[in-house]
């Protein structure tokens, strides 16, 4: 088969396999089917974009960190007992290693300082209606500024819960703390949210810290290639 083929026969090959659960695929690709791992990746590359970002915030960071979760997911693929649905073992899998990787950066910056010395302080720190699109836009930037500014812990279960859409015991689960620090975490968020913007924030939510196109096609290959 011809290069060419061999390309369309894997893209016939995912679009049948759309329809198929996270489980199935996961038993296919442990039984060898491993082309279909870059579909639980397509799937789910949003959902744990924004739990990363929650953490990391800064954006080559957060594209490093996403390739190291796949990575470790995809290694510790036989470990998955179903206990959780496997969207919330992977987002499991992803805060573990932002906050792991949040805590070594914190260490080095720390220790760069020390290095540097007092004078391092002084270093500063679908188409629609065109004009509709532009105001959600602008709503959703503002949006994204604001809860950046928002405590880590209430910045991580608003994004779970109101931007991806979780339920509030997806989030517990993944998050592992009770539903009812999930339910008080995320009314403290809307409120800081509401006095930062003026606004109800939750109608901007689902626009908010997109991750798809180019950039999710790069984040793929780039993923595929460690994977070997």
């Amino acid at each position: 088969m011809s290069e060419a083929g061999a390309v369309l026969a894997a893209s016939g090959a995912l679009a049948h396999a759309a329809a198929w659960s996270d489980e199935e695929i996961v038993e296919r690709v442990l039984g060898g089917e491993r082309a279909l791992f870059e579909l639980l990746m397509r799937r789910h590359n949003q959902r744990i974009y924004r739990a990363a970002r929650a953490i990391l915030r800064d954006e080559a960071d957060v594209d490093d960190l996403l390739q190291d979760a796949w990575l470790a997911a995809y290694r510790h693929l036989a470990g998955f007992e179903r206990r959780a649905r496997f969207s919330t073992w992977l987002t499991r899998i992803t805060v573990n290693l932002a906050l792991d990787r949040r805590r070594r950066l914190a260490s080095t910056a720390a220790a760069r300082r020390a290095a540097l010395g007092p004078a391092a302080a002084l270093v500063g720190a679908p188409a629609g209606d065109p004009e509709q699109e532009r105001r959600a836009f602008e709503l959703a930037q503002r949006l994204e500024r604001a809860v950046d500014a928002l405590p880590e812990p209430h910045r991580l279960v608003y994004l779970l819960r109101q931007v991806q859409g979780l339920d509030t015991r997806e989030v517990a689960e993944c998050l592992r703390i009770p539903e009812a620090t999930v339910k008080t975490r995320l009314h403290r968020a809307r409120a800081l949210l509401r006095a930062a913007l003026g606004d109800d924030p939750d109608p901007a939510a689902g626009s908010a810290f997109p991750f798809g196109g180019a950039r999710c096609d790069r984040l793929v290959a780039a993923t595929l290639r460690r994977i070997g």
